[in-house]
């Protein structure tokens, strides 16, 4: 009888320790999570991060086995899971990869069960390999938020990220050591309890829902009850993947499935990291070509905000959801995803970080009023360009500011690997960044620490050694 997905699914993961890594493959999963700690201890302070610190203390015994990034306690692996998982996504800025936010959700339950269970960097190195890989194929074989119809970008019915809950469940099977037949019933269990996709509600209601999304902590959550079931002997059901009638595809709406993609070339060929994405500003990356380019209009001509009479923009198309074009700004997250908002502050020359969400500017007088002088239309030549290239974003901002206007395009958002290799955040900016969110929040030796002990994440015998790192002393 042959393999069902799931199997395929379970022995991927079971055959993909680290001597079977190519080293690119391993570089960029030392650069997801060195992106990914930064950007939680960057929002340890923002209002939505602190409600899921607070419901992590409830989650698990009293134990501490797993720590909160940037907090000095431990908790439970499954609260540390939950408020990790919501810290790195917190201000929008943690790294993408087709179907989009993957990191938040695989990274957290699989970091607290390394910890919890002193494993090696290693280990965790495999198991954030195979969880991307696996979330970028099964995105792959679904519906996508830029998918083109009849020469339009049309926005699927019914969308989210709960196709990561394989690979977050994989990634927990892997660091505990599960058999192969077992990581496959947690894959199954998986699947049967994944949350739902709410995206498009969250798209279309303002005020939207601050759990974004997704409520990221619920996702590392699943995984992590999935892989304990199995492991205690719950069975999961194998064919849940290869039933598009009545299994999984049906559970989350896509009009499309293609599981060729899941597993041509699977073990031997690497994807994710032909797309993997990081973000230089905390706001939705609809965004980061325009913002690119009004920055180095604003600093080339130094402009203050108070001279510029109108920020005209062209890009995404489908960004035409009221989401996007909410200008009521209640909570720092309407403002990750605001179009107007974002341009105006990326209009102030705040260096991008936590300080892009800080109440005092969020709020403030001149980002309110320059808010209202922005416009935004869909660029003419968005689709002729992803079409030729998945990371294509064109752009165009025009600013009028002294009686003259300032014109900047872009095709590709910084960040992407692209045709032009100055859009690739290379390693040295990624610590920037790293050391630029940890600042305040842990002291100069711990940065220090984090950094040499994720670059060097091979050689780090036991997890917990650098999570010891990233919480600050009391």
């Amino acid at each position: 009888m042959s393999q069902t997905l799931v199997e395929r699914l379970a022995e991927f993961s079971s055959r993909s320790g680290f001597a079977a890594l190519p080293d690119d493959v391993v570089e960029e999963c030392k650069r997801i999570l060195l992106d990914s700690l930064g950007c939680a201890l960057a929002a340890v302070a923002e209002p939505g991060a602190r409600k899921a610190v607070e419901f992590a203390s409830l989650l698990g015994g009293a134990s501490g086995d797993a720590t909160l990034i940037g907090a000095a306690d431990k908790v439970s692996i499954f609260g540390a899971a939950f408020a990790n998982a919501d810290l790195v996504n917190a201000l929008d800025m943690d790294a993408v990869v087709p179907p989009g936010h993957v990191t938040p959700y695989v990274v957290p339950g699989a970091l607290a069960v390394a910890e919890a269970g002193h494993k090696s960097g290693k280990d965790l190195i495999a198991a954030l390999a195979v969880a991307h890989e696996m979330s970028y194929r099964i995105g792959k074989a679904t519906d996508y938020l830029r998918d083109i119809k009849d020469g339009e970008v049309t926005i699927p019915p019914v969308y989210g990220y709960s196709s990561t809950v394989f690979g977050a469940t994989a990634a927990v099977a892997m660091v505990k050591g599960l058999s192969e037949g077992t990581l496959g019933h947690a894959l199954g269990i998986a699947a049967s309890t994944a949350p739902v996709n709410a995206m498009r509600a969250w798209m279309m209601h303002t005020p939207s829902t601050t759990i974004k999304y997704m409520l990221a902590g619920t996702l590392p959550q699943t995984a992590l009850t999935a892989a304990h079931l199995a492991e205690f002997g719950h069975r999961g059901d194998l064919r849940i993947l290869d039933d598009a009638e009545f299994g999984w595809p049906r559970f989350i709406g896509t009009t499309r499935w293609e599981p060729e993609r899941i597993t041509v070339g699977l073990g031997s060929d690497w994807k994710f990291v032909t797309e993997q994405a990081y973000k230089p500003y905390p706001h939705c990356r609809i965004l980061h070509a325009p913002l690119d380019a009004l920055r180095e209009i604003v600093e080339t001509h130094d402009l203050a905000p108070e001279e510029i009479d109108s920020i005209k923009t062209w890009g995404e198309p489908f960004v035409q959801q009221p989401v996007w074009l909410n200008r009521t700004v209640a909570e720092p997250r309407d403002a990750e995803f605001s179009i107007a908002h974002g341009l105006a502050v990326g209009a102030h020359r705040v260096p991008p970080g936590r300080d892009w969400l800080d109440p005092e500017l969020v709020h403030s007088r001149s980002v309110l009023e320059l808010m209202e002088k922005v416009s935004y239309e869909p660029h003419a030549d968005y689709v002729s360009a992803i079409s030729g290239h998945p990371a294509a974003r064109p752009s165009r901002v025009e600013v009028t500011a002294r009686g003259k206007t300032f014109v900047g395009e872009r095709s590709y958002p910084k960040g992407v690997p692209s045709p032009d290799p100055a859009t690739r955040m290379t390693t040295e900016d990624l610590v920037a960044k790293f050391r630029h969110n940890a600042d305040g929040v842990l002291p100069e030796s711990n940065v220090a620490a984090v950094v040499d002990a994720v670059l060097g994440l091979e050689a780090v015998a036991d997890v917990s050694t650098l999570m010891d790192c990233v919480r600050p002393p009391r």
